[in-house]
This record gives C-alpha cells, structure tokens and sequence, in this order.
C-alpha cells in the first residue's frame, strides 16, 4: 500500500480567498444609465449561427448582470456569484436560482459579439459625454490639430487553469491569447479592443483593423512592434499619422535638417534606401539626449508647426498610459484571472472588464474635474479602493453622494498622486534640453 502524499509548502502560507466586495449604488447606477434596458431590447433579434435567441431564465440582461458584477465586485468565483443572486440579486436583476452547470453552459454558448455590442455602445455614450471636458493647456492645442489622438498595443493574457475543459490532456503551459487595446491619449477612456486566440500572433495582424478604425486627421502612438514601411505609408496615403521609436538598425538618408542643437535633433528622412519595398513617404526623425541615452522618434507629421519636437518627445512619453491600462484591467480588475477556458468566456470577460474599466475611468474624470487636477494625477486603483470605503459610511449617512465624498476625503484614500522626486528631476531636465528652442 502506497504512502498517501504529503502536502507540500507551509499550511499557513496558502493564497488566500476573499469575499466579494459590497455593491456599489454609484457604480451600479451609472452602468445602468449606460446599459438601459432598450440597449438589450435592441439585440433581441441578434442571430447566432443562423438561429435566433431563444427566450430563457438566463437572458443577455441577466447574464450582463451577472458578468459584470463578477468584475466590479471582485468575484473570484462562479458559485459566489449565484449565491448572491439566490440571496440578494444582483444589479437590475431581482433574485433567482440558477444551477453553477446552467451558467458555465451560457458563459461558453452565449455569443460573446453582444458584449462587444454593448461595449461599443458604452463608450460611445462615455465619449460624447467628455467632449464638454476640457484638456490640460499642454495638449489642448495639440488636440485641436487632430481629430483624434490614440495609443494603441499589444498584450499576452495569463495561462488557462488546466482543469477547464478539454486542457487537461495538453501539456505545458496554455496562455489565453492575446489583445489589442486603444485608449485615447489624454482621457484614458478605452477605444476599441480587439482579441486573437493565437498567444504568439504579431502585431502587424491589427495593422488594417488599426487603420481602419482611425479618423482621418488621427493620430496613433505605438511601440516599435507595428513598425513596418507599408504601414507608414498606408497611413500617409490615408491622410492619417502615426508616432513611434525608430529602429536603431535602419538605414536612411537625411533630406533636411529642421532643427539641430547639442540634445536634440529634428530632421526629415527617407527610409528603406536598399530595401526591396523602401518607403515612398518621407518620415520625419527626432533624436533626443535623455541622460547618456539618445533616444530616435519617427512621424510622418513633417510639418513642425503642427507638432513640434518636443510635443513629439512628451507625447511618446505617453504612450506608457496604454501599459498603465494593461495592468489596471489586469491586476486590478481580475482580467489575468479567467472564469473559462474557452475563447467565447475568455471574450465576454474580456469585454465585460473592458466596460467596467471604461465607467471607473470616467468617474476618475469627475474626480479630476472637482479635485481641479489633471486626470493623469488621480489614481485609479485608489479611486476603485475607495468605493468600500464609501459604502461603509453610507451605511452611517444614506444621504452622501460620491463625488463630494471622494473630494473631502481625497487625501485618506490617496486618491491623487504624490509628485516624486524623479518626476521633479524630469521636468528640470525637460526644461534644459527644450530651452534653447523655446528662446
């Protein structure tokens, strides 16, 4: 007879599991400003494989409750979920019992483009409501010369947990795949999310999604993973412009200098000089001296009364706003870890956590707005922390509300950013290189 396995690690040291956190009146209240019950009545009709949506207990209202509580209120599990709607129900959803079979079923059936709907609609809603918001002086010219300016990346999604379907025979470590996201530049507010099931697929696959979405006049920041000739030059012929790194091993000739000084350089070149498809556009390179680092950003914005060197410089400095995305919906939001294993759940999560990120960045902006800050100084994990809070002492006073609660509590619940010394070190420097420009 065997010896039965002894359990390894310390007992004491084992992850622990927490409990959903308590609804939020605010929050709830504004998804349902955003998804109205005529939003769902618009997709009735929605046909799936040619047949229509039949009438059941699990319908895309409830499920959209349901999937959306499973994000804001930190869910980490299926059963916790259907327990709260057996006891308590769950935002427009009043109670009911429903078995954990029948709802991991509709997570895996459930056409997950209606979510996608539903988020295309959210933030249509989002961003006709922030066009009366006004930018910070630094890039409110800088928006007045586009149409649109967006950021726009890539990221890898965590592994599946093998025991969710048929993994279980795979061996190795299985990622979820990989998403595109677009956020505008200076409100954060998501654009567009796209997912691909293939972990290992190449930037260059969204290349037309990208261009296609894009407004004339728009401007895209992005890494040096979507750089690519073809691309420069589709975007020039289409009347839209891009921002990104150049590449330190691309051969170029220098057509003019604009501007040149002892830290930056601002020149137009053409690309591609003994390449089979060189580049028909002419690009325009600045080169910046950040410490002992220079540091090449590429354009095809020639003009430097539209964008000058150093909005080029700062603006690809905030191109790190997509990474701070990436980790909010990652981390913060629970989208590193997956409800299912199938690419269907893994897309209704995905959008669903898409939505809830939206509505929470857009409460920053109101807290911005009343905290008379920058929306890049309010901190959204801060703000997100801060609901619990909020919600225990509405149970001491039902008449707060919680704009004005955030703001008379916003340095307890850190709610804005501390400037640190290396940011300070930044703008001194900032300041060094740009000033002969600027005299």
């Amino acid at each position: 007879m065997s010896k039965p396995r002894k359990k390894q690690g310390n007992p004491d040291f084992r992850h622990r599991v927490t409990v959903p956190a308590p609804e939020s009146k605010e929050i709830e209240s504004r998804l349902f400003e955003l998804l109205s019950p005529g939003t769902f009545a618009n997709l009735k009709d929605v046909k799936d494989k040619e047949r229509s949506l039949r009438s059941r207990i699990l319908t895309l209202p409830v499920m959209s409750a349901i999937v959306l509580s499973l994000v804001y209120r930190q869910v980490q599990h299926l059963t916790d979920v259907l327990r709260i709607l057996e006891v308590e129900g769950l935002m427009w959803v009043s109670t009911m019992e429903v078995s954990k079979q029948a709802l991991s079923q509709r997570l895996n059936s459930l056409p997950s483009h209606l979510f996608m709907v539903l988020f295309e609609q959210v933030i249509k809603k989002i961003r006709e409501k922030s066009r009366d918001k006004e930018l910070a002086p630094k890039w409110a010219s800088v928006a007045d010369k586009f149409s649109s300016v967006w950021i726009a990346d890539a990221s890898t999604l965590e592994a599946i947990k093998k025991h969710l379907g048929q993994l279980k025979e795979k061996k190795g470590q299985i990622l979820a795949g990989k998403i595109m996201m677009v956020v505008e530049a200076f409100t954060h507010c998501p654009v567009s999310v796209w997912y691909d099931g293939n972990p290992n697929c190449n930037e260059t696959n969204w290349w037309k999604s990208l261009l296609s979405i894009l407004p004339v006049n728009g401007l895209l920041l992005v890494d040096m993973g979507f750089y690519g000739f073809e691309w420069f030059d589709a975007l020039t012929d289409s009347g839209k412009y891009v921002l990104t790194r150049q590449k330190s091993k691309v051969v170029y000739r220098t057509v003019r200098v604009l501007w040149r000084t002892s830290h930056y350089k601002d020149e137009i070149i053409q690309m591609g000089l003994h390449h089979t498809n060189p580049c028909r556009h002419p690009m325009r390179q600045v080169s910046v001296l950040w410490g002992n680092t220079w540091y090449n950003y590429l354009t095809n914005v020639i003009d430097p009364d539209v964008l000058s060197a150093q909005q080029i410089c700062d603006l690809y400095r905030r191109r790190w706003r997509i990474e701070d995305a990436f980790l909010l919906t990652k981390r913060l939001l629970g989208l590193s870890y997956l409800w299912v294993g199938g690419a269907n759940g893994v897309k209704m999560q995905l959008y669903a956590t898409c939505i809830f990120y939206a509505v929470l960045n857009d409460l920053c902006a109101d807290v911005a707005i009343a905290l008379q800050q920058p929306v890049e100084q309010i901190s959204i994990e801060m703000v997100f922390r801060s609901l619990y809070f909020f919600n225990r002492a509405c149970l001491q006073n039902p008449q707060l509300e919680l704009i004005p609660w955030l703001v008379e509590n916003h340095r307890s619940m850190g709610l804005v950013k501390a400037v640190r010394k290396r940011h300070r070190d930044n703008a001194k420097r900032s300041l060094d290189i740009w000033e002969p420009a600027l005299t």
